[in-house]
């Protein structure tokens, strides 16, 4: 999956079902909040979303930055996968 960042509109995009996927973002102090996630409709939604999902977290991860996420898709995700618990900032949790 070839993931974009538009840094312009603040959102990570990638094409899929002849639609664009994104997810916004904002930025502030080292911490990148996850606000929203659109993917167009398509057969394997779910699949298709925790795909693209876990490669922007991997984004970020490299970035060495934290993670708030925002939009209860992305904070389920999160909660559902364990490994991406250590890009919370510290005192944020999610249950």
């Amino acid at each position: 999956m070839e993931i974009t960042d538009n840094s312009f509109l603040r959102q990570f995009e990638t094409k899929a079902n002849g639609g664009l996927a994104i997810i916004e973002y904002s930025v502030q102090e080292r911490k990148i909040f996850l606000t929203k996630i659109f993917v167009p409709e398509m057969k394997s939604k779910e699949e298709f979303s925790e795909m693209f999902m876990s490669e922007v977290l991997e984004i970020i991860r490299d970035r060495n930055i934290s993670v708030v996420p925002t939009a209860a898709i992305i904070t389920k995700f999160i909660r559902k996968n364990r490994k991406y618990k250590s890009l919370l900032p510290t005192g944020i949790r999610i249950w």
